[in-house]
């Protein structure tokens, strides 16, 4: 199992954290270009709860984020460039061009990771992606969740999977890092299934994976399906029983970036144990190390 603090340690000489940034403000499912409401996973935040305010500039936002953890990770430290939240290529290749430029000017910044859809990924934006290859590292993160087109359309994911595959190719033709994302125990996914979503990623040629257990958060579609019952989450040992056979599955030189990931406290609703952070580490070193 190559774990992302080998990789990091590989490829940059020292440990690294990432710096979460705000920049993009929707994404073509939530503004109505191809659906609304977005991912019925997704809080309003989408999936950047983490990051830093929007409307604060690119360098304010990395100095914010390095000095939470400054302290903690030493003067030896490297720090990724994180666009986290919503869709980070859903704009004009001058914006993101601007941005991405931006992090990469500050001095402490050793690598920048992009988060996007498949779907938001024209030419003129990978061209943009792969220019900066040449000064700094990139990393472009796609939310896949699912291999089963038929999946993707009850989370309302709006791409088909064709398209992920084709994203997949585009970007390692850039000279890009791939990091495809993939969800445990979304609704009516039975576990052949999300092991399945795996050898896609695998067979399309992702570098690294990260891979998270589904939770429900306060005001998304997601919470009224299970308060209705219509789908129970996982618990944590059926979790990892199932990301145990995932990384089977994995050719050795696939980096692994997450193996589980953690809600904002103030919103989950379930599954609990994902909440226990400290916990879940601990478990994770237990039965991984």
């Amino acid at each position: 199992m190559l774990t992302a603090n080998e990789h990091f340690k590989a490829r940059f000489g020292c440990k690294m954290y990432k710096a979460s940034i705000s920049f993009a403000h929707t994404c073509p499912n939530r503004d109505g270009t191809k659906g609304t409401g977005g991912c019925i996973f997704c809080s309003a935040g989408g999936s950047g709860e983490f990051a830093s305010c929007v409307e604060k500039s690119i360098t304010e936002q990395i100095g914010e984020a390095i000095s939470r953890v400054e302290k903690k990770a030493g003067p030896g430290a490297g720090y990724i460039a994180y666009f986290q939240s919503f869709t980070n290529t859903y704009c004009s290749p001058e914006k993101l061009a601007a941005a991405m430029d931006e992090a990469i000017s500050h001095p402490r910044v050793k690598a920048v990771s992009v988060a996007t859809r498949p779907d938001c990924l024209p030419e003129s934006i990978v061209e943009v992606i792969s220019e900066r290859t040449s000064k700094i590292p990139v990393y472009v993160e796609l939310g896949l969740q699912t291999s089963n087109d038929e999946t993707a359309k009850l989370i309302n994911r709006c791409y088909e999977t064709r398209e992920y595959d084709e994203a997949v190719r585009r970007l390692k033709e850039a000279g890009v890092n791939v990091i495809t994302h993939v969800i445990f125990g979304l609704p009516e996914e039975p576990e052949e299934q999300m092991l399945e979503s795996v050898r896609h990623c695998v067979s399309a040629g992702t570098d690294g994976i990260k891979f998270t257990c589904l939770y429900v958060l306060k005001d998304t579609v997601l919470e009224r399906m299970w308060r209705a019952g219509e789908f129970e989450v996982l618990g944590q040992e059926e979790y990892f029983d199932i990301v145990e056979k995932a990384i089977g599955l994995l050719p050795p030189d696939t980096v692994i970036h997450r193996l589980t990931g953690d809600g904002p406290k103030k919103l989950l609703l379930a599954p609990m144990w994902t909440a226990d952070k400290r916990g879940v580490i601990n478990y994770i070193n237990r039965r991984f190390a």
